[in-house]
């Protein structure tokens, strides 16, 4: 079979890629990795990095080159058969990564390179390859007895099964709910966008009438302007017991998580304990910047401390205005979007919808590129010859001030069925360089914005405008790194607490004027952005930030005590634990049919378990960053070169405080956090 996931090219061949591919390709691959570590060893006690590492690099970078389109397929084109072909495979990339982990003389080889006289000549880079894979090795089981070893590939395999089914639970209780609606004044509030948008949701289906449905796209427009209640309350249940014991979903229970949860808590904790761990806490905090357990509760229960009177006036405020204005004297969570929304407009004078038309797409995406031009000499162009998985998507170059390539990118903007949820970056290659042959790296960029219409372009929110600019963050990081080995080049290495770095930071000039002249546009005339609006949406940046530092801070500290505190004999504890966090910051009931935790993918099915508290972490380390541009200038080349070459360039060559004391020149401080949030000491 003429396999497109074993050719040899940089770019993957999406258009040829079927599901029967997936399976013998990975088989091959995995046979071929596990030759070339076999041979390698057979060197014997003379290893060195040509002799050892670079050739199991050279290995992990086929199968990740095979495994990455696939793994990316699933996310943005699901189906039945990708999904079992995905399935088949994690159990033997699970097997295959423990095997490696727990392989005595692999990691005796990386031993004794540690401990060679050549160690002192590797660079920073080189040596911190071998650091982080010792301590992989031990966090892999290593040096546990052969009856413990097995129980940890096991437990290894279960997870990696059931956080598959987590997302895939998810994705189709997403997909399951929908509404019609045939009568427009049901719909009396929502914007003229957003009923486009039902319209062309139900001609696609072959449907009179407009559809409602649980993408985002659509549950936030009808819980922003929805004037009827009803409507809202139906709709936000709908979303807030996705993949639940709850809701309109439930009939089909096998979308249910909660046993799924349970499982997994109880998994990490097992293995956490099998390692000499406590729990899943300790050892998620073995690879990141925070060092113990007492050091995360402190700073987010400090966070919460400081924010949390402020939360309480802001929602106080709102059910005020609720009341005098409306009448409307108990709030619900599904009219507090709605309401806000009412306040911001009454209060600022600032529309939402208004903003909308100064941000299509196209004016977005070029003031994004200017401003990276403009911050760091980068120059970014389309291609138009590529092979893709969809017609929305686009493919990009970056290239650096002396026109040498620095990477390229896929940008998938909409949201659609069988794609699932949320905004992300993913590493589709990573940068490499051989014996001189360089490999560029490769991202790909993806979120779930409001897809345009027959007659109408694709409008962003500011907030939408931000995602894109947070993301476009994690991409530079990937793509423009100057290091030449996989294992700490881009993304890999970065500890995960100081990941969100580059990209909150990015965020910053989205609240700039000089920046918002050259990403605003009126989508009919090309108008900038009108002073007076800008004046407004300045004044209403920190609109409810204490409610929604709140809202940050219930995730993180919900996430790291069910960790924390798993109990066997108890098991998860998860929405017991949930109301002590809400209990603690929250500033209004949650609904009793609220299954928030049901679709937390971060934590059950993506890389943030025990970790959700790195936004809040990487924020003041991102805030302090932009400091420096507060003070130097918005487009200061001497700080964006210096925040290019110390953070951006560097990986995770180098541990990231060290990194970020170079760029800034003295440790982090929690200051311009609270102050870019507006939150008052």
């Amino acid at each position: 079979m003429n396999n497109p996931l074993l050719t040899n090219t940089l770019l993957p061949l999406f258009s040829q890629i079927k599901p029967e591919h997936i399976e013998p390709a990975i088989d091959q691959l995995l046979t071929e990795s596990r030759a070339v570590v076999e041979d390698q060893l057979q060197t014997r006690k003379n290893y060195s990095w040509e002799k050892l590492i670079q050739p199991l690099e050279e290995a992990e970078n086929e199968l990740h080159k095979a495994w990455s389109p696939v793994s990316h397929l699933n996310a943005v084109l699901n189906s039945e058969e990708l999904r079992a072909a995905y399935n088949a495979c994690l159990p033997k990339l699970s097997d295959y990564g423990t095997e490696m982990g727990q392989n005595k003389a692999l990691f005796n080889a990386y031993r004794m390179i540690s401990k060679s006289s050549d160690f002192a000549d590797f660079d920073t880079a080189q040596q911190k390859i071998i650091r982080n894979a010792l301590k992989d090795f031990r966090l892999s089981g290593v040096d546990l007895p052969e009856a413990q070893k097995q129980r940890y590939k096991e437990i290894a395999q279960e997870l990696s099964r059931f956080t598959s089914r987590f997302e895939e639970n998810v994705l189709d209780a997403t997909n399951a709910w929908s509404k019609l609606i045939t009568h427009l004044p049901d719909l009396e509030g929502l914007p003229e966008s957003a009923l486009k948008q039902a319209k062309q949701s139900a001609e696609n289906r072959g449907e009179e009438g407009w559809i409602l449905t649980l993408q985002f796209p659509s549950y936030l427009a009808v819980m922003t302007y929805a004037d009827d209640w009803h409507l809202r309350k139906e709709h936000y249940e709908a979303f807030v017991t996705r993949a639940s014991d709850q809701g309109p979903q439930y009939p089909d229970k096998d979308f249910d998580n909660t046993t799924v949860m349970e499982r997994i808590l109880a998994l990490r904790h097992e293995k956490a304990q099998l390692l000499g761990f406590n729990n899943y806490a300790e050892y998620s905090l073995a690879t990141k910047m925070a060092n113990k357990p007492e050091e995360v509760m402190a700073f987010l229960e400090d966070l919460a401390a400081k924010s949390w009177r402020q939360a309480r006036a802001d929602f106080i405020e709102l059910k005020e205005f609720a009341l005098q204005n409306y009448n409307f004297g108990d709030l619900e969570p599904w009219d507090i979007s709605y309401y806000s929304e009412k306040m911001r407009q009454f209060t600022y004078q600032l529309s939402q919808e208004e903003v909308k038309s100064y941000f299509p797409v196209p004016r977005a995406l070029t003031g994004l590129f200017t401003v990276v031009e403009k911050l760091y000499g980068l120059h970014i162009s389309e291609i138009s010859d590529f092979d893709s998985w969809h017609s929305d998507v686009r493919f990009f170059a970056i290239y650096d001030k002396e026109g040498q390539l620095r990477g390229q990118f896929y940008l998938d903007l909409y949201a659609r069925e069988h794609k699932r949820g949320g905004a992300w970056m993913d590493d589709c290659v990573g940068r490499k360089k051989v014996d001189g042959v360089l490999q560029t790296p490769v991202a790909y960029l993806v979120c779930n914005f409001t897809p345009p219409t027959a007659d109408t372009p694709a409008l962003l929110t500011h907030d939408d405008v931000t995602t894109l600019f947070h993301e476009f963050g994690h991409g530079l990081q990937h793509l423009v790194t100057q290091i030449d080995y996989l294992g700490v080049s881009g993304i890999n290495g970065v500890e995960w607490d100081a990941v969100e770095l580059p990209s909150q930071f990015m965020e910053n000039w989205c609240w700039d004027k000089e920046a918002l002249a050259l990403i605003s546009g009126h989508y009919q005339t090309g108008e900038p952005l009108p002073d007076t609006l800008f004046d407004k949406m300045i004044a209403a940046k920190n609109f409810q930030a204490g409610m929604q530092m709140a809202r940050q801070l219930e995730f993180s500290l919900f996430d790291f005590r069910i960790h924390l505190d798993f109990d066997i004999e108890k098991g998860g504890r998860i929405y017991e634990t949930l109301e002590k966090v809400r209990s603690q910051v929250a500033v209004m009931l949650a609904a009793p049919f609220n299954r928030f935790a049901h679709s937390f993918s971060h934590i059950f099915a993506g890389g943030y378990a025990a970790g959700y508290y790195s936004y809040k972490w990487a924020e003041v380390l991102s805030s302090d960053a932009f400091s420096l541009f507060e003070e130097n200038g918005i487009f200061d080349n001497e700080s964006g070169q210096s925040f290019l070459h110390n953070i951006l360039e560097k990986g995770g060559s180098e541990d990231a405080m060290s990194l970020f004391v170079k760029f800034r020149g003295r440790t982090p401080t929690i200051d311009a956090l609270l102050r870019h949030n507006g939150i008052k000491e």
